[in-house]
C-alpha cells in the first residue's frame, strides 16, 4: 500500500478525526504521542496529547456544539509539514468556559500547521480565535436571557 503524503494525512484526519465522524481513525493518523502547541498571546502552551485523548476532545466538543460542520478553508503542505485553516460551526448545547447551553450558534475560527512524519500526525501549532468565542458566548447568554424574560413576562 502507497504511503500517503502529508497533505493526503492530515486531510483525512480533518475528515475523519477532527469532524468527530470517525473517532476510531484516531490512531491510525496520529502518532502514539504528539506535541500540540497552542499559540495564545498571553502563554504559549505545550500539551502532549495520544490519539485516544484527542478523540475524546473531540467528543468534548461533540458535547458542547453537537454535529458541528467543519469547512477547511485552506490546506497547503511544503515538505512534512501542512497548513489548515478552517471554519467550525455548532449550536451551544453543552456547558462551555461556564455558560450553559444556549442553543444559539457559536462560530470557531481557527489554523494550524501540523507535523506529519512516518505517515502520521507527530506534533502541531495551533492557533484558535479564542476571544471571539468568548464574545459569542457572551452574547448567546444575553441573548438567551433576553428571551427567557420575555417569554416570562409573557405569561403573566
Amino acid at each position: 500500500m502507497k504511503a500517503l503524503r502529508p497533505e493526503e494525512v492530515v486531510k483525512r484526519f480533518f475528515d475523519e478525526v477532527r469532524s468527530g465522524k470517525k473517532l476510531a481513525a484516531a490512531p491510525e493518523l496520529m502518532a502514539g504521542k504528539v506535541f500540540a502547541h497552542q499559540v495564545q498571546s498571553e502563554q504559549e502552551v505545550t500539551v502532549e496529547r495520544t490519539p485516544e485523548v484527542y478523540a475524546e476532545h473531540v467528543q468534548e466538543m461533540l458535547d458542547a456544539y453537537g454535529p458541528f460542520t467543519l469547512e477547511v478553508q485552506e490546506l497547503l503542505g511544503s515538505g512534512d509539514r501542512v497548513y489548515v485553516r478552517w471554519k467550525q460551526t455548532g449550536t451551544h448545547i453543552g456547558e462551555v468556559d461556564g455558560y450553559p447551553p444556549t442553543g444559539l450558534p457559536v462560530i470557531e475560527l481557527a489554523s494550524a500547521v501540523y507535523r506529519v512524519e512516518n505517515g502520521k500526525i507527530a506534533e502541531y501549532w495551533i492557533q484558535i480565535d479564542r476571544a471571539g468565542i468568548e464574545r459569542q458566548l457572551k452574547r448567546n447568554a444575553a441573548e438567551a436571557g433576553a428571551a427567557t424574560a420575555t417569554a416570562g413576562g409573557a405569561a403573566d
